[in-house]
């Protein structure tokens, strides 16, 4: 079942570096985000993702809905899960073009087929209650589940699940992202902790980072193999190099308000991460280790829990929660 809605016109060692932003030149935003206000009541979008085609698809946890944005002409498209209330959380696109979501308060994940509309569930094991974050690697589908405190695969020609257990009590395995070598990583976020996954024997390989304090949330991987992460509790934005094991921070311009959440990578190397206390997107050049831009967010009270690069037209997405909308950003080229 599916509904169709037309929307608003689109409105080891450490090194920690303080960014000077007054003694810096001024932070003149180049970039804007336009917001696509989502026509539905109490609309929460989680999670955005973006095909090939430039469709753009987003969980709406509140109102367990998977939802697509056609850019060109603004509308949007409801399809509800068919679990009730099952909360979808993560949500990303396969190669193939098919979508998939973590059914976070149902124990599933769930398979779109946008030529159809019809979404096909898989129950997961009773000890993966809460799927997080989804990552397609080699055909397979894999999972962070946070509360459970485990990380699992899914085979969707078998339906056979893989699920690890974290030996480490509260870890909080939250982001995950796949690296150049085959890897997978993922952010341990209730531990100093960044984790790399062997996908062939799902070992995990962990990081300490030296700040005991250090919360790991989100991570993206640059071209040189360097994993960034935001450190939501300490406020920073950190990198770690994993063939030495050191870690850099850096200070973030809203300070002990910041709660880095949402990063994403551009084409150029660029990172650009949310500051979820300050209503404002980040952007850092990794060459100079500066913030280039801090960009508001238009509408107050935006968290960026995650964000979907569209590298082929130059476009970043954000899921705006807490508004009701998406944003994006033009990052030209």
């Amino acid at each position: 079942m599916r509904r169709s809605l037309r929307t608003t016109s689109p409105i080891v060692a450490i090194t920690t570096l303080t960014i000077g932003l007054a003694a810096a030149r001024p932070l003149r935003p180049a970039h804007h985000i336009t917001e696509y206000a989502i026509p539905r009541p109490n609309a929460f979008p989680h999670d955005p993702a973006v095909g090939a085609d430039g469709i753009v698809w987003y969980t709406d946890m509140a109102n367990s809905v998977i939802g697509r944005l056609d850019p060109s002409t603004g509308r949007i498209t409801d399809y509800p899960t068919p679990t009730p209330h099952s909360g979808p959380h993560g949500i990303i696109v396969a190669p193939d073009g098919t979508v998939w979501y973590t059914a976070n308060a149902a124990g599933r994940l769930g398979r779109l087929d946008p030529a159809t509309g019809k979404i096909r569930e898989y129950v997961l094991p009773a000890d993966a209650r809460d799927p997080h974050t989804p990552l397609f690697h080699d055909g397979k589908i894999w999972f962070t589940a946070q509360g459970s405190n485990l990380y699992g695969e899914l085979d969707p020609a078998t339906g056979n699940v893989r699920i690890f257990p974290l030996s480490t009590p509260h870890a909080l395995p939250y982001g995950l992202v796949a690296g150049h070598d085959g890897g997978l990583w993922m952010a341990l976020f209730g531990t100093n902790v960044i984790g790399r996954i062997d996908p062939s024997s799902g070992a995990l390989r962990e990081f300490t980072l030296p700040d005991a304090a250090a919360r790991p949330r989100r991570l993206v991987v640059d071209a040189t193999g360097h994993v960034w992460f935001t450190d939501y509790v300490q406020h920073k934005l950190g990198v770690l190099d994993p063939a030495t094991g050191s870690v850099r921070e850096f200070a973030t311009p809203g300070g002990k308000e910041a709660g880095p959440y949402g990063i994403a990578i551009a084409p150029d190397g660029r990172l650009w991460y949310d500051e979820a206390g300050t209503n404002q997107v980040i952007v850092f050049d990794p060459n100079t280790d500066r913030v280039e831009e801090v960009v508001a967010i238009p509408t107050t009270g935006a968290i960026v829990r995650n964000m979907a690069l569209d590298a082929t037209r130059g476009r970043l997405w954000l899921a705006l929660s807490g508004t009701g909308r998406l944003g994006l950003i033009t990052l030209g080229a």
